[in-house]
């Protein structure tokens, strides 16, 4: 165990969460992987990790779950004796277009509210008495979805929209001692999005830079927010490439 601030990522298997994970890591922060289904990715996620020389925990968890996430922060602590920040990537959704409000089943409704503002929750509040013990912070991976309404299926738009809240409820509740921010991408280039162009060029196709996000693009944002945005809380930063003029 040493004095190297501690990171955990929910969803950091893949996506978002790895590209984040490996920035904090180049960073000489150690890093908590947490992951629901990709088990192969985590442990490939947390190799690439553990070669910049700092520690890897894996932790399988569904954040819906709030026994399960305070299990994983249970974890982390144990293992690390600390807590920094907190990512919270972990997301779902069900893609339905919006018109077909009959398709936009209750199930998918549950299964997109219980990961993205749920475990969000969850996550957040079983690792804030380790984040004030060390003046740490925190940034919620949401979504211009939640600002636009426009995204995979209203639902996912809602949940978004809920995340944003709750990221400013929590910026309250936890000042001064931890920082919550969000951070709102547009379409990002994933895993998701993976024979879905038509989705990829109807939320993306024509931002004014001429590309979509890719998973480094938005680390690039959460870092920063993460380590030295000292002064900033509450706030929602959109990476989107300039699509939401």
């Amino acid at each position: 165990m040493d004095n190297r601030k501690v990171a955990l990522i929910t969803g950091g298997a893949t996506g978002i969460g790895r590209a984040v994970a490996l920035s904090l890591a180049a960073q000489g922060v150690d890093i908590v992987i947490n992951y629901s289904r990709s088990a192969k990715e985590a442990q490939e996620t947390a190799a690439a990790i553990e070669k910049t020389g700092v520690g890897c925990l894996v932790e399988q968890a569904d954040v819906a779950d709030d026994t399960q996430v305070k299990r994983l922060v249970a974890s982390a602590v144990r293992r690390f004796g600390r807590l920094d920040y907190l990512v919270n990537s972990a997301g779902t959704t069900h893609f339905v277009a919006a018109a077909d409000l009959d398709g936009m089943a209750g199930e998918y409704w549950d299964d997109i509210m219980g990961v993205n503002v749920k475990g969000l929750f969850f996550a957040c509040r079983a690792a804030a008495p380790h984040l004030k013990k060390t003046g740490g912070a925190i940034v919620n991976i949401t979504s211009v979805a939640g600002i636009t309404g426009k995204g995979s299926s209203i639902a996912y738009a809602a949940s978004k929209a809920a995340a944003i809240s709750v990221t400013k409820s929590l910026a309250q509740v936890l000042a001064p001692e931890v920082r919550v921010n969000s951070v709102a991408p547009g379409i990002v280039l994933t895993r998701w999005c993976a024979g879905r162009e038509d989705h990829v060029k109807r939320l993306g196709g024509a931002t004014p830079l001429g590309r979509c996000c890719g998973p480094e693009d938005v680390a690039q944002v959460v870092v920063p927010l993460l380590l030295s945005a000292n002064m900033i809380t509450g706030q929602t930063v959109i990476v989107d490439g300039g699509a939401i003029l």
